[in-house]
């Protein structure tokens, strides 16, 4: 159910979008978002919040905004502090077979079901509904307009790090930790010497150039090397 409220030109706080929602008589309002869609390597992550009614949490804000540092921090904030916390994972194999946008809104899908309190309301950022049959919203930029979304988007974005990181150790020579699977140009140059390991998406372009041209290579790809 998108479209149900008139977004706001300057939300007052990051509470607003929550406001509105209570207001409307919901009451568990789940804030959902990703990190990770534009890699060339790895899973996208998706994470859904449900902060206690009317909570701050200072300093949560678009973690693309934050310094890993203050990231960290934050992670465990939010896990001591909200009702319940969700992720979804959709790994390079899914990616590739289904595209990545709707790899994402699976993982998005998997976040909220992890949920330990079952939601009445979403807040998803960006503007594709998840599909599920829940209430919700979509928000662009909601990772700054709502605190809810900023507190998902610091979960799945930690999330993906910690992976990426694991992941540098299983698969040397690509700087995983570093550039977490984006396109620096280390990273396109490490593909183009050593070729594309396990977890790269073979769909993506800087990827699927350097591929053995065989069917179904996308497919034979490692996966589940994480489990939680």
């Amino acid at each position: 159910m998108t479209g149900l409220f008139d977004t706001p030109d300057s939300p007052i706080d990051l509470l607003a979008l929550e406001g509105q929602a209570l207001r409307r008589g919901y009451a568990r309002i789940a804030g959902v978002d990703e990190a990770g869609r534009g890699p060339l390597a790895g899973p996208v992550v998706a994470a859904a919040v449900i902060l206690p009614t009317g909570m701050l949490l200072p300093g949560v804000n678009d973690s693309k905004q934050l310094t890993e540092e203050k990231r960290e921090e934050l992670f465990d904030v939010i896990y001591r502090e909200a009702l319940a916390v969700g992720v979804g994972i959709g790994d390079h194999a899914l990616i590739d077979r289904i595209n990545i946008l709707q790899a994402t809104l699976t993982a998005m899908s998997e976040a909220v079901r992890g949920l330990s309190i079952t939601p009445d309301f979403l807040l998803i950022d960006g503007i594709s509904s998840v599909p599920m049959n829940i209430p919700q919203r979509t928000v662009k930029k909601g990772d700054s307009l709502s605190l809810s979304i900023a507190a998902a988007s610091i979960i799945a974005k930690v999330t993906r790090d910690r992976m990426m990181v694991e992941y540098d150790a299983r698969f040397p020579g690509y700087g995983f930790a570093s550039h977490k699977g984006y396109g620096a140009a280390t990273h396109l140059a490490a593909i183009a010497e050593l070729g594309p390991c396990p977890i790269h998406r073979r769909s993506f372009s800087g990827v699927k150039e350097h591929c053995p041209a065989e069917p179904g290579a996308a497919s034979d790809a490692s996966s589940g090397l994480f489990s939680f």
